[in-house]
């Protein structure tokens, strides 16, 4: 049975894919990108390293352009990550050869994030499952079963060389003459799996 992960390379994507397979899944990681920036290929090092499989999906610029608008509007990102989140599983999910999909969002995340009516609505209108394997699982247990498995780098977010869907948002932001620290928190730290441990 095959999962299709949407897989920035982080800590909780990297989890999460990783309990898919204890669970009997094969995996894909799935990373996403506009083509603005090839940050995508830090995610698949990742995959690489970690034995998984991988792929890349371009989504339309008009979605990020759109994400660009709402941040703008805003003055903070959440409504924009979160249509970025849900036009990626949308994308992901009609391909006809998908059956099941992914994320490694988790019980306290706010931002990205599908409620139960989102998340029947997805399966629904593509007839496809939709798996959060971190749905019950705190932070406090997330950090504790990530700095087991995995060697992980941590740096503020704009240093960090990642895979999100905030690379991307920040570099057009930047092309538009605005400083992604007036819609992006100041002092925010994000991870990037860089391998195993060794157990």
């Amino acid at each position: 049975m095959l999962v299709h992960h949407l897989y920035s390379g982080g800590k909780d994507s990297s989890l999460a894919a990783w309990m898919l397979t204890r669970l009997g899944y094969d995996v894909e990681l799935v990373t996403v990108t506009f083509g603005l920036l090839d940050n995508w290929r830090f995610a698949k090092e990742t995959a690489e390293r970690l034995g998984f499989e991988h792929r890349v999906l371009k989504l339309p610029a008009e979605v990020l352009e759109r994400a660009m608008e709402m941040a703008i509007n805003d003055g903070h990102p959440n409504n924009a990550i979160q249509l970025i989140h849900e036009r990626a599983l949308e994308a992901l999910a009609s391909f006809p050869e998908v059956e099941r999909v992914s994320d490694g969002t988790r019980r306290d995340d706010r931002v990205p994030f599908l409620d139960l009516p989102k998340a029947r609505s997805l399966e629904d209108r593509f007839n496809v499952a939709y798996i959060r394997p971190l749905l019950g699982i705190g932070y406090k247990t997330i950090r504790e079963l990530t700095e087991r498995l995995f060697i992980v780098e941590i740096r503020e977010s704009e240093e960090l060389q990642k895979a999100d869907y905030e690379a991307e948002l920040r570099l057009l932001l930047r092309e538009n003459g605005i400083d992604p620290l007036e819609i992006f928190p100041k002092r925010h730290h994000q991870s990037r799996v860089l391998g195993w441990k060794s157990l």
